[in-house]
């Protein structure tokens, strides 16, 4: 039987925070009844086969993957930036302390070399960030009956998805944490979540899923008001138990209230989170595109955090952020459940 919002029981999504999301959180929220979310966004073919399958070993229900439909880079048009960056992470890491030599090994891995592994393992839902899966790829998914999520941050974005054949779309408000979804170029997309649900809902047909600063009744209320089909969540669920998130992100987290920025400065795509002294040395930067600057940064990311250096660490996060608890999945979703069934008897009872 094909998927469909509708059969969820509680349309509650987890969001695909690559880096933070395992396969026990994907699992927990789709046995609660939500729509768990595997990231899956450039990862190599063995990677991907091996988190999907350890997710099917701790659920029965379905549960969606997350690709990035971006298109690779010349690495060549990024030459001089990528010498000015190297340059200025060197520099960071020997002044740290951390390490002698500074890495850089890049590598890109097409979501078309996935395209058929999900039909393989029987994937039902697939959503994608960063723009359009080809019409192939879009087309051997759709023969397989493959739900489609797509996401936007504009009307432009929610009408080329719909046209492309998407099944929903997510609605991701200038609000969420982490990577903006944008991928027509020119000035980035601004517009909150309330706002930007009720303008897809005018314009296209598809279901719609509310996306960036979702925590309490009344964020959710509002998110169904606007006509949302359902809600997805990233930030609250950052420091669940399950998560990759280490204490000291967490408590960072705790604190975020009002510092949270959009920055290019770790991987090239604007994205939001924490500011920090890095965000702030490369605000005049000519930055490497993204993934380039994704991969110029990771051993800078990964020592900042093995040495608990805020300032040198990407720590993604949306407005209300500081909201997140350290408790297991479960328990999130089940106060997350009852947030849903209050809001949903209020508007029956106001009916």
């Amino acid at each position: 039987m094909r998927f469909g919002l509708e059969k969820l029981e509680y349309p509650i999504v987890l969001s695909p925070m690559l880096g933070v999301v395992t396969p026990e959180m994907v699992a927990e929220v789709s046995n609660q009844g939500g729509l768990g979310h595997l990231p899956l966004g450039g990862q190599s073919v063995q990677q991907a086969i091996s988190l999907i399958r350890k997710t099917k070993k701790l659920t029965q229900q379905v549960f969606a993957v997350n690709l990035f439909a971006n298109k690779p880079v010349d690495l060549d048009l990024n030459r001089d930036k990528i010498s000015k960056m190297k340059s200025l992470i060197t520099q960071i890491v020997k002044e740290k302390g951390w390490a002698e030599t500074y890495q850089f090994d890049y590598h890109f891995y097409p979501y078309q070399a996935l395209i058929e592994v999900l039909i393989e393992e029987q994937i039902k839902v697939v959503s994608f960030t960063f723009g359009v899966l080809d019409d192939e790829s879009i087309r051997r998914l759709k023969t397989h009956d493959v739900y489609l999520i797509g996401t936007a941050t504009n009307v432009q974005e929610a009408e080329l998805l719909e046209s492309a054949g998407v099944d929903a779309i997510i609605a991701q408000g200038i609000e969420a944490g982490g990577h903006r979804a944008s991928f027509l170029g020119g000035d980035l997309p601004q517009i909150g979540v309330f706002p930007l649900v009720t303008f897809f809902g005018q314009n296209v047909k598809v279901p719609i899923i509310a996306a960036g600063g979702i925590y309490h009744a009344k964020t959710v209320t509002k998110a169904l008001d606007c006509g949302a089909k359902g809600v997805q969540l990233g930030s609250y669920f950052i420091a669940a138990e399950e998560s990759l998130a280490t204490d000291f992100y967490r408590r960072l987290l705790k604190n975020s209230k009002d510092q949270t920025i959009l920055t290019q400065a770790f991987s090239g795509r604007w994205a939001r989170g924490i500011k920090n002294d890095f965000s702030i040395m490369t605000e005049s930067m000519d930055i490497p595109d993204y993934p380039i600057q994704n991969v110029l940064t990771k051993q800078l990311r990964t020592l900042a955090k093995a040495h608990q250096d805020e300032n040198f660490s990407s720590n993604w996060g949306g407005v209300n952020a500081y909201h997140s608890e350290k408790k297991p999945v479960r328990v999130l979703m089940k106060e997350l459940i009852e947030i849903y069934l209050s809001v949903k008897k209020s508007s029956e009872n106001s009916d």
